[in-house]
């Protein structure tokens, strides 16, 4: 069975060699880079299965870092900051990163947040790649959209919400079941993240549809209800 790739991009070589201990002896295969540039680089050459990515960094900054590997694939991200503070922690998940970890860390607190990033990300990734219904196409191998024939390319937990309510037709998800399965168990924001994710995507496809509908169930939550007569 071929070992998950794990690159990590860190100036301290130190924190490298932290992570590069717990992860090889997780069962992960560890690159790394000391440097936005280089990490950009190693991670079009290495192709990993998840990226560690600290936020200061010399030659691109975590940020830049983490935007140029969101514009070629939602490869699962973890931030880590030293600042702990609410900004960096938005501005990260805002860019598509999928956790935070606040330094220093514990390094087995760490592996267990890659963990649940990838189990998240296997769950919406899984055997059924792609969900086809009338006028939408949701394509999680290419994370688009194809709605009324037009290709849309949305941030990826809009992609994410909307394939794991589409892959469970007619079933209802609180707002706190969504937040654990889509955001993880350990997201600390506003749990009204979910209602402002279901109203983007409503603006974006349409708030009705004679074929299927995003549903609020006030007082419970949402589902992607379809219409089967």
């Amino acid at each position: 069975m071929k070992k998950l790739t794990l690159l990590v991009i860190d100036d301290d070589p130190n924190i490298c060699e932290l992570i590069r201990l717990y992860g090889e002896k997780a069962g992960y295969e560890v690159k790394h880079a000391t440097d936005g540039l280089v990490g950009i680089e190693a991670y079009y050459e290495f192709h990993p299965d998840l990226v560690v990515l600290d936020i200061m960094l010399p030659g691109l900054s975590g940020w830049e870092v983490c935007k140029e590997i969101r514009r070629d694939f939602p490869v699962p991200i973890i931030m880590l900051t030293g600042k702990g503070e609410s900004y960096d922690k938005i501005k990260g998940l805002d860019l598509g990163a999928d956790d935070y970890v606040v330094k220093p860390f514990d390094p087995k607190e760490l592996l267990a947040r890659m963990k649940a990033v990838l189990r998240r990300y296997n769950i919406l990734n899984g055997d059924q790649e792609v969900l086809s219904f009338p006028s939408l196409i949701i394509d999680m191998k290419q994370y688009q959209i194809k709605y009324d024939e037009e290709t849309m390319t949305l941030p990826p937990k809009e992609i994410e919400l909307l394939y794991y309510l589409a892959s469970h037709t007619n079933r209802v998800f609180t707002r706190q079941e969504l937040l654990d399965q889509i955001w993880g168990y350990e997201f600390e924001g506003d749990p009204r993240t979910v209602d402002v994710h279901i109203k983007r995507l409503r603006e974006k496809l349409g708030k009705t549809n004679p074929d299927w509908e995003l549903k609020t169930l006030r007082g419970i939550g949402y589902k992607f209800e379809v219409n089967t007569s």
